[in-house]
């Protein structure tokens, strides 16, 4: 997809709407010239606004480059000013980074933010989903961890990668299934070896 570099953008705004400003009140050429200059420095603008720094700070964070990407994201006006598809990206995003340096809590709430949001896919919506769901795993809330992974795997996952991720996870899930199950099969031995009480001994004659 065709993409302007940022800074160029902000150039280009000043430029034509500067441009379109000065011959507005430039004797001789007055609006007929000028509106030309402000519609597009506008067009520009309103792009800008709604579109943010989504897609460049994306291809950054493909290429490892998690601080140009934060900076990056910085630059987008309001996240609230995003369009809703852009603004989810936005915390997907952020969350991923967050989560790249150990913020677990700072991450689950953007993540939480681009799931009540709308997603193109399910391939985005699924990778929010278990994002969560390890997140909640780690920090030991299992039935929370299940209750994201079911959603998950209600949905139409088509991304390779993501595909073998989701696999790994449900064997880490399965496994601690399986070391619970063993636990409490261990415990209840235990508790059936155990005598029932003490027995008095015999007085020696």
């Amino acid at each position: 997809m065709f993409t302007i570099n940022i800074y160029l953008k902000f150039a280009l705004i000043a430029i034509f709407l500067g441009g379109g400003i000065f011959l507005t009140f430039l004797d001789g050429y007055g609006l007929g010239y000028s509106w030309i200059l402000l519609l597009i420095g506008i067009l520009l603008l309103v792009s800008y606004i709604m579109l943010g720094t989504i897609q460049s700070a994306a291809q950054m964070v493909q290429n490892m480059d998690f601080v140009g990407a934060e900076k990056r994201l910085n630059l987008t006006l309001s996240p609230k000013l995003l369009y809703v598809t852009n603004r989810a990206f936005y915390y997907i995003i952020k969350g991923s980074l967050a989560m790249n340096v150990g913020e677990q809590k700072v991450a689950e709430d953007y993540f939480n933010n681009a799931l009540n949001l709308k997603l193109p896919t399910d391939n985005e919506r699924g990778m929010v989903l278990l994002q969560l769901a390890n997140i909640n795993a780690t920090k030991g809330k299992w039935t929370a961890a299940k209750n994201y992974f079911r959603e998950l795997k209600k949905m139409k996952i088509t991304e390779g990668q993501l595909k073998d991720q989701v696999d790994q996870f449900e064997k880490a899930m399965n496994q601690q299934g399986q070391m619970k199950a063993a636990r409490m099969q261990g415990n209840r031995g235990g508790q059936m070896m155990r005598p029932g009480g003490k027995r008095r001994r015999p007085k020696m004659r």
